[in-house]
């Protein structure tokens, strides 16, 4: 009976979104009819509101519900969504103070006379604003009502025109900052803790142990590495848009003609251009810069971007008045004052020393109130200046408070979903698929892209990614990070406002279009760029790096690095060590035989004696090093024959798992009388899950302990290498920190300054481990190695 209600459920959904019910009702007033329906007939043909439940029921959902509302506006860990405001905000105001009309402007004049170069002046232009507003409506009007207009003047296709406008503007659902990142962000959070959970139990219940490796655990995402994974296939999408305007406009030239530029290219026309241009790069680089360089938070650089918003609004707003710049000008000057500041003092007051911090502080006081005069004088500005001010912030807060009710709402929604086990029905599903991960990857795309020609973003990151995205997490064949899972959801769903017949995009310029262009005019030019948004997706599908580098590189390098000897990094640190001990033997043997014979007299016997050994057996690193390579290769041979036996194991004991669920749900049916499930019928499922268990494979036992016997031999050679090395490092370091303290004597300072250049010889191979950190250069090398996904299948 619950497959009813689950069916109830979503016809109640459907029916209420193509009523024109605003989503934000329609999700959480679906779901609490069909619950609603569920307790009552519950209660009056079984005598339980919780009999038509597969899980919990009325009272668990309730609470449910209010645990969902508490962690989306109190919980205080759960802070990525404060940057939506935030990011809202700077859009609207750069908007609303004809920012963005000055840029497309701008940038018309300068690309016009290439051939095709005003198409490609809009979709620069939009990445431009994809990256300072990030809202698409905006950006599709601005650049329908000043683009188009000239783009038809001079001769464009009213397909390419319509066409190019339209998937400009949807380039700030990919380019950072975007709403829809920091939406799955957030839900991609929940998403990886309920896939680890999961990965944990398979483990737990394919080798017997408790604690499964972290190296095997999943990667989880923030607001900030999504912003960085989506920046280079963001920059991807930008490149196709122009080389299909290109390509069209040197086959079909009539199409896309060269626009000359009536003025003068003169110092004029320069100064134009970089006030146009010049102060949303800045803003960009300030609010990217700072969460790439690890400077700011997501939520911290939303603040940026608001500011900066209201700063270039204030001017813009001003020109040609008297003093239009002084705001700027005054908040520039005291941000350079407040770095220099924070490079000469330490600026935290809970640290005051003597009169040169209080002298800091004090200069420090003084920056900020020039700063935040300068704020408040361009808001004065800009709420002075036909009210923009006040129109901004009520067009933030409506935005703003519709995403938040979509947010419970889908929440309410997914819960009565999983309620009625719809969960475990696309769990079945997805995992009973033949073709494992990535046929259900596939699937996924697929429902994703098809539900974007009738919903909007915000509902499809919110419904389906909940339900979906642990799933494809777990899986341990493709070891997908959520980055990457993420970001192609993101390209994917950036379509939704590009396919009819409710893409947003095409509605959008519909409302601005001269009456000479047609609705189909329209549809037509969307398609070719549906396509091109689906060629990125692939491409992004095919090398992750372009989504999961940037996100490592920018940890690997930050601050709060982890140290080389962390076990996530030792796949890929070994992969670098062990082809420089081949590229390296000599200098290495070398530098090992130049500190063999030194004259260790000087150290304490305990010193020496460790120092003198691990210098003897260092050489052995590089046999450890072939014996971990030598049984890495054994085991990988071995599992080219054990791989297919174990899918196919692990499948059919996916299949009699959900045999054993379907059994026992069907029994208390039976048991409870309230259902229609009969003897017969588990008696059906029953010889089902016979046949399953006579499927299995006989000799995937004897096949399981060879592999787990290769498995750990490796493990047993990497402890084995790992120990040596870092022993043989070890000492090293401890007579070198014990020379530091005692060097007076010319002898102590000749056997340092020796150690100091064995030190440089071997830190970066034998002695990598045991570093502080990584180097720049070490640390893109592994952040490459690490964007590669494996298949650790066979760990499960």
């Amino acid at each position: 009976m619950e497959l009813i209600f689950l069916g109830v459920l979503l016809l109640l959904m459907l029916a209420a979104l193509t009523a024109g019910y605003p989503v934000a009702f329609a999700l959480p007033g679906a779901s609490i009819l069909a619950i609603a329906l569920a307790a009552v007939c519950g209660m009056i043909f079984a005598g339980n509101p919780d009999a038509y439940f597969a899980q919990d029921g009325p009272t668990q959902w309730l609470s449910a519900g209010v645990t969902n509302f508490r962690s989306l506006y109190w919980n205080v860990e759960r802070d990525t969504l404060i940057a939506i405001p935030l990011f809202i905000f700077m859009g609207i105001m750069l908007q609303k103070s004809k920012i963005a009309e000055d840029v497309l402007v701008a940038m018309a004049q300068l690309f016009g006379p290439v051939p095709g170069g005003l198409g490609i002046s809009v979709v620069f232009v939009g990445a431009l604003l994809a990256a300072t507003t990030g809202i698409v409506g905006a950006t599709v009007i601005a650049m329908g009502l000043i683009s188009l207009p000239a783009m038809l003047r001079n001769k464009y296709s009213p397909t390419l025109a319509g066409g190019t406008i339209c998937a400009a503007g949807t380039l700030g659902q990919i380019i950072p900052p975007s709403i829809v990142l920091i939406i799955l962000a957030d839900q991609l959070s929940s998403a990886a803790d309920q896939a680890s959970a999961i990965r944990k139990a398979d483990y737990r219940e394919a080798t017997g142990e408790y604690a499964m490796p972290s190296e095997l655990d999943i990667t989880s995402a923030s607001a900030g590495d999504m912003f960085m994974g989506a920046l280079l296939p963001g920059i991807l999408l930008v490149g196709l848009y122009m080389a299909y305007i290109l390509v069209t406009a040197y086959f079909r030239p009539h199409t896309a003609p060269p626009v000359a530029y009536d003025g003068k290219y003169d110092a004029q026309f320069v100064r134009r251009i970089f006030l146009a241009l010049a102060p949303p790069l800045a803003l960009i680089f300030a609010v990217l810069g700072s969460i790439i360089t690890g400077i700011a938070t997501v939520n911290q650089a939303g603040a940026i971007g608001a500011v900066g918003a209201i700063l270039m609004g204030g001017y813009r707003l001003h020109a040609g008045k008297r003093r239009a710049y002084w705001p700027v000008l005054m908040a520039l000057g005291a941000s350079a004052i407040l770095l220099l500041l924070t490079a000469l003092f330490d600026l935290n007051i809970k640290n005051i020393r003597d009169r040169q911090d209080v002298i800091g502080l004090s200069l420090a006081a003084v920056a900020v109130a020039v700063l935040l005069t300068a704020v408040l004088w361009s808001a004065y500005r800009a709420y002075r200046h036909q009210d923009t001010l006040r129109e901004v912030m009520t067009e933030t807060a409506k935005t703003t408070s519709m995403v938040f009710i979509i947010l419970i709402g889908a929440a309410m929604l997914t819960s009565a979903f999983r309620g009625f086990g719809g969960e475990h029905l696309v769990k079945e599903f997805l995992t009973g698929l033949p073709g494992g991960f990535w046929t259900q990857f596939v699937v996924v795309m697929a429902v994703i892209f098809i539900l974007g020609f009738f919903l909007d973003f915000i509902e499809i990151a919110v419904v389906v990614v909940p339900i979906v995205a642990p799933i494809l997490l777990a899986d341990p064949s493709a070891n997908i990070t959520a980055v990457w899972l993420g970001v192609m959801i993101g390209l994917n769903i950036q379509t939704s406002f590009l396919t009819p017949p409710f893409g947003f995009a095409l509605f959008y310029l519909r409302g601005v279009a001269p009456p000479a262009v047609k609705t189909t005019h329209i549809y037509k030019g969307a398609a070719a760029f549906i396509i091109l948004q689906l060629a990125g997706l692939a491409i992004a599908g095919y090398f992750p790096n372009l989504v999961n580098y940037m996100p490592n590189r920018a940890y690997l390098t930050s601050d709060t690095a982890p140290p080389p000897i962390n076990p996530r990094l030792q796949y890929c640190l070994e992969r670098r060590v062990f082809a420089e001990y081949i590229s390296d033997r000599v200098r290495i043997d070398t530098a090992i035989a130049t500190v063999r014979d030194l004259d260790l007299s000087i150290l304490p016997a305990s010193y020496a004696d460790e120092l003198n050994h691990s210098i003897n057996n260092a050489p052995r690193v590089f046999e450890l090093a072939a014996r971990v390579t030598e049984a890495e290769i054994a085991r990988d041979d071995y599992a080219k024959i054990y791989a297919p036996t174990h899918r196919q194991t692990r499948r059919l004991q996916r299949e009699i798992a959900n045999m054993e669920r379907r059994i026992a749900a069907a029994e208390t049916r039976l048991a409870r009388a309230y259902s229609s499930a009969r003897a017969a019928d588990i008696h059906k499922l029953q010889q089902r899950k016979q046949e399953l268990i006579a499927q299995l494979p006989a000799d995937f036992p004897a096949m399981k302990a060879s592999y787990r016997e290769l498995a750990n031999t490796v493990a047993a050679a990497r402890r084995d290498y790992q120990n040596h090395a870092d022993a043989a490092y070890r000492a090293v370091a401890d007579a070198r920190a014990w020379l530091r303290e005692h060097n007076q004597a010319s002898a102590a300072r000749e056997l340092s300054s020796a150690l100091d250049a064995y030190h440089l010889a071997i830190k970066d191979t034998i002695g990598l481990r045991l570093q502080p950190r990584l180097t720049r250069a070490q640390a893109k090398d592994i952040a490459a190695c690490q964007s590669r996904h494996r298949d650790i299948s066979l760990h499960f």
